[in-house]
C-alpha cells in the first residue's frame, strides 16, 4: 500500500490571508488566459495518474473501496472529465451571438460572454471524496475562476492526498487547499466568495445557503434526499432487482442518488425479493463479509446511525442485517416495512439498507412518493413505457434513471443538480462551465446609427407613433385563442411557426430547382 501522506489541519487564523491571496491573483487576470486554464487541466489529470496508487490506498482505508470502485466511479470518472473539459474548453468559451435579436437592433451586434466569476469555494463530501472534489474544482478551473477547496475531514487520507495533488500540480496562487472540520469551515464562510459550491446533507447546506445569503454569495447545492424507486407489475422482475440491488451495495449505500425506498406492486413483491436474492448470491458468493468488492461505512458516528435506523424500524428483515462495528460493516439489508412513519422511510439511510413497502398499484405509489419527499434527487421507475411516463409526469425529482439504478448521475457529461429540498443548480459536462461562468450580455453601439435612436431622447412630444409602431402584435384574442390570418397562413405555407414556415419554403424551392433540372434534360 502506498504510503500516505500526513493531514495537517489548516490553522483558522490564517484562512482570511489564504482568500484574499487567491482573490488578488484572480484581480491581475491570469487565469483569463484560456491557455493558462488548459495547462491547469492537463496538469490537474496527471497529478491524478501519477497518484493513482495513493488515491486508491486512501480510498480504501476510509471507505473500504476495492480497486475496482475506486477507479470506476473516483479515478476514471475524474480523468475523463478533465479529458472532456480540455477537449471542449475553447468551443465553451467563445461569445456566442444573441438569439432573437429584431433586425433593427442587429446593429448593436450584441453577443453573450462567458466570463468567470471571480474566486469560488468548494466544500467537499467524504461518500466520493475524490470524486466530489475534483469534479466541481475542474469546472472552476476551465471557467477561468482562482478557488480554495476544503476537502471533508471525514476521509482525511483522501483529504491528504488531494491536498498533495492540488499543491504539488497547479499554480497555488490561485488554486489552494483548506483541511480541518468546523472551525476551519466556519472561517472559511466568514469570507466574501464569488460563489460557493458544496456537497453534503442538507442541514449544513441549511447553513452556508444563510451564510451566503448575508451577503448575496451564490450557492450551488447539492444535497442528499428520500429517492424512491418504483417497480410496477408490469417490470422486468429479475432487471429490476439486479439493477436496484447494484445500486444499494456500490460504495456500501453512501450514493447520494440511491433509492432510499422502494414500492413494489403486491403482486410481484415476492418474486422481486427472490430475485434480489438471487443476485445478492451472484454479486457476492462468498458474501460481502470478505470481499474487496463491497466497502465499509465512513466512520462509526454513520455506522451507529445506520444501525439506529434499522433498530427503530418496525420492519420485517427479509435478508442480511449482519454488522460490525470494530470493521464498520454494514450487511445489505432489506427490510419489508408497512408505514410511511418507519425510521427507513422518513430518514435518509446513506447506507446499505433496503427497504421495501408493497403498493396496491402505480397510483398509490406516486401518491406515496409524492408524500414522503415532494423534491428528491432522483427517482426510479421500473415498468412499460406508459407507466414509467407517468411517473416521469407526475413525481417531481433534480434527474431519473427510466429501469435502472443511478445510471444517470454516472454519465460525467450530463447535467447533474437537485430540485427544491434536494439541492439547486447543475454541474459536470458542459454545466460545469456553465456554472461556474456569468452569462455577460454586452452591446456595441456604433457611432453613425446615432439618426436611428433619436427617438429615446427627450423632448417626446410626436414620438409615441414611432414607439407604437415598435410594439409586437399578438396573434391571440382575450381568451386565450389564437387568431387565423388568412394572409399568415399562406406566406408561412400553411405552417405554425416561423422555423415551420422556412422548412417548408426549403423544401419547396428544392422541389422547383430538381423540376427545372428535370425538365432541362
Amino acid at each position: 500500500m502506498a504510503a500516505m501522506p500526513a493531514l495537517e489541519l489548516t490553522d483558522p487564523s490564517v484562512i482570511p490571508e489564504i482568500a484574499k491571496g487567491v482573490r488578488s491573483t484572480f484581480l491581475t487576470h491570469k487565469t483569463r488566459s484560456i491557455e493558462f486554464r488548459l495547462v491547469q487541466l492537463r496538469k490537474l489529470y496527471w497529478g491524478m495518474k501519477d497518484n493513482a496508487n495513493a488515491i486508491e490506498a486512501a480510498c480504501k482505508l476510509d471507505l473500504g473501496k476495492g480497486i475496482f470502485e475506486s477507479n470506476l466511479s473516483e479515478l476514471n470518472f475524474c480523468t475523463n472529465t478533465l479529458i472532456y473539459d480540455i477537449n471542449n474548453l475553447e468551443k465553451w468559451a467563445r461569445d456566442e451571438s444573441s438569439p432573437d435579436v429584431p433586425i433593427d437592433m442587429m446593429v448593436l451586434r450584441p453577443k453573450i460572454r462567458k466570463d468567470p466569476l471571480g474566486t469560488v469555494l468548494i466544500l467537499g463530501p467524504y461518500n466520493f471524496p475524490v470524486n466530489l472534489l475534483i469534479c466541481p474544482l475542474a469546472g472552476a478551473i476551465a471557467a477561468g475562476n482562482t478557488a480554495v477547496v476544503k476537502p471533508s475531514e471525514n476521509a482525511p487520507n483522501v483529504a491528504a492526498v488531494m491536498q498533495k495533488v492540488i499543491e504539488g500540480y497547479l499554480d497555488q496562487s490561485c488554486y489552494r487547499v483548506v483541511q480541518g472540520a468546523i472551525p476551519q469551515s466556519t472561517a472559511l464562510l466568514e469570507q466574501k466568495w464569488d460563489k460557493i459550491f458544496y456537497t453534503g446533507g442538507a442541514s449544513v447546506g441549511t447553513i452556508i445557503a444563510k451564510k451566503a445569503a448575508e451577503t448575496l454569495t451564490p450557492v450551488i447545492l447539492e444535497l442528499g434526499a428520500r429517492n424512491p424507486a418504483i417497480v410496477t407489475k408490469n417490470a422486468d422482475i429479475r432487471l429490476a432487482a439486479r439493477r436496484l440491488l447494484w445500486g444499494k451495495v456500490h460504495n456500501a449505500g453512501q450514493v447520494c442518488i440511491s433509492q432510499n425506498y422502494t414500492l413494489v406492486d403486491k403482486e410481484v413483491f415476492d418474486r422481486f425479493v427472490l430475485e434480489m436474492k438471487k443476485a445478492m448470491k451472484e454479486y457476492y458468493p462468498n458474501g460481502t463479509r470478505n470481499t474487496e468488492d463491497f466497502g465499509r461505512i465512513v466512520n462509526n458516528r454513520q455506522w451507529q446511525r445506520i444501525k439506529k435506523m434499522l433498530d427503530d424500524s418496525q420492519g420485517q428483515i427479509l435478508m442480511g442485517g449482519d454488522m460490525d462495528e470494530s470493521d464498520r460493516y454494514i450487511e445489505p439489508t432489506i427490510i419489508r416495512v408497512s408505514s410511511l412513519t418507519d425510521s427507513l422511510i422518513t430518514e435518509e439511510s446513506f447506507g446499505p439498507l433496503m427497504p421495501l413497502l408493497p403498493v396496491s398499484n402505480l397510483d398509490e405509489a406516486i401518491r406515496i412518493a409524492n408524500e414522503v419527499h415532494a423534491t428528491p434527487l432522483a427517482i426510479y421507475p421500473f415498468g412499460n413505457k406508459t407507466e414509467t411516463d407517468r411517473c416521469l409526469a407526475e413525481i417531481r425529482s433534480g434527474g431519473a434513471s427510466v429501469n435502472d439504478g443511478f445510471m444517470h448521475g454516472s454519465l460525467p457529461t450530463l447535467a447533474f443538480g437537485g430540485i427544491g429540498d434536494s439541492g439547486h443548480g447543475a454541474y459536470r459536462g458542459k454545466a460545469s462551465f456553465d456554472c461556474f461562468s456569468h452569462a455577460r450580455t454586452i452591446t456595441s453601439t456604433p457611432g453613425w446609427v446615432e439618426f436611428l435612436m433619436a427617438v429615446r431622447y427627450p423632448p417626446y412630444e410626436g414620438k409615441m407613433k414611432m414607439v407604437r409602431r415598435m410594439e409586437l402584435k399578438p396573434d391571440f384574442d382575450r381568451e386565450g385563442r389564437v387568431k387565423f390570418s388568412l394572409v399568415r397562413y399562406i406566406v408561412g405555407l400553411g405552417a405554425t411557426s416561423k422555423t415551420g414556415g422556412l422548412v417548408r419554403y426549403l423544401v419547396v424551392i428544392l422541389a422547383a430547382l430538381g423540376l427545372k433540372q428535370f425538365f432541362t434534360l
